[in-house]
């Protein structure tokens, strides 16, 4: 990483994904071109678990190469820490201009990047587990009709798994 002074601790890093609304999933297609697409993922220890079709462009890459990198944000906004006063005073002390680069012109973010191998979820107990979590992740409130949409579901419904072999924090905080 370029800016040690944004480094973060694996750990952070780790909540950072758990904060997340999603991760974006990066493979290769077979001609070098990445393949990039947003996933609602969760994650259990050191393991990411999302689901998707069984078939399918996503699937078949997988199936050719399952090296993966996910990237998560899991904040970021542009701040606001100047009135348009003392934005002002930057035209009448222009040497003091760089403030303008470094906090008005800037973002503050975190984010999270995975690297791993994708595996196609096999074991029942362990999908209907991962669903169960990516569930009480994104739909808490609608738990109590999580039996019957495994029991409809489960079976048309692929579900993978990514074991974090690598993993980098980073963030940006004025």
């Amino acid at each position: 990483m370029r800016r040690k002074d944004r480094e973060m601790p694996a750990t952070f890093g780790l909540e950072v994904i758990d904060r997340s609304s999603y991760g974006t999933l990066a493979v290769t297609e077979p001609d070098g071109m990445p393949y990039c697409v947003p996933l609602s993922i969760v994650r259990k220890q050191q393991t990411l678990y999302f689901h998707g079709a069984q078939s399918g462009h996503k699937a078949g890459l997988f199936a050719s190469d399952p090296s993966v990198c996910i990237v998560f944000v899991g904040h970021a906004q542009v701040p606001d820490i100047y009135s348009e006063e003392e934005l002002a005073g930057f035209h009448e002390y222009p040497e003091r201009a760089g403030a303008l680069i470094s906090k008005v012109f800037t973002t503050e973010f975190e984010s999270t990047m995975v690297r791993g191998k994708v595996r196609r979820v096999i074991d029942r107990e362990e999908q209907i587990e991962a669903l169960r979590s990516i569930c009480l992740k994104y739909t808490p409130d609608k738990m109590q009709h999580f039996d019957l949409a495994i029991h409809t579901g489960l079976s048309r419904t692929a579900v993978y798994a990514v074991e974090i072999e690598e993993i980098s924090a980073k963030r940006k905080k004025l």
